[in-house]
């Protein structure tokens, strides 16, 4: 797949760029409150989507490809993350039997704990920064939108 831009690119007309600035806005906000209610408490936002993801999971454990995939993360990018919370006690890396160069995310005890305790700042900090600042149609709307843009390009 290239990534070269077309011969003549299509620029974004006003309402689009206005469109694409107020969508770049909206994430920036809602993304630098979370961060800064996790952090508060000694959480990153990958370290809670790691840690809840896992607790979802058979076992609590998950393969690193799968999890990558998930976060949209490189495995490489997720290995150096999930070393960092293994050393912290959060969570446990062992081999993964079906893939010999990859590894299984285990939850240990202490990143369900932190998890648990983590849960009602990260709910609390959702509404405030995004929930409660919007109507059920607006939230309607964002779900329509989030499921066009989920679905591939026609050129991927």
């Amino acid at each position: 797949m290239s990534t070269k831009p077309a011969a003549r690119p299509r620029w974004l007309n006003p309402d689009e760029e206005r469109a694409w600035r107020a969508y770049r806005r909206v994430m920036v906000a809602v993304s630098t409150g979370t961060s800064r209610d996790l952090a508060a408490i000694g959480l990153s936002e990958p370290d809670y989507e790691v840690l809840s993801t896992l607790s979802e999971r058979p076992d609590h454990t998950s393969g690193l490809g799968d999890q990558a995939d998930k976060m949209g993360w490189s495995r490489s990018r997720l290995s150096r993350h999930a070393t960092r919370m293994e050393a912290r006690g959060l969570l446990r890396r062992t081999p993964d039997p079906s893939d010999g160069r990859g590894c299984l995310l285990t939850l240990t005890a202490q990143g369900l704990a932190a998890l648990e305790d983590a849960a009602p700042t990260h709910v609390e900090s959702v509404r405030r920064h995004f929930i409660d600042r919007l109507d059920p149609e607006d939230l309607s709307a964002i779900e329509r939108i989030a499921r066009k843009l989920e679905e591939p390009a026609a050129d991927d």
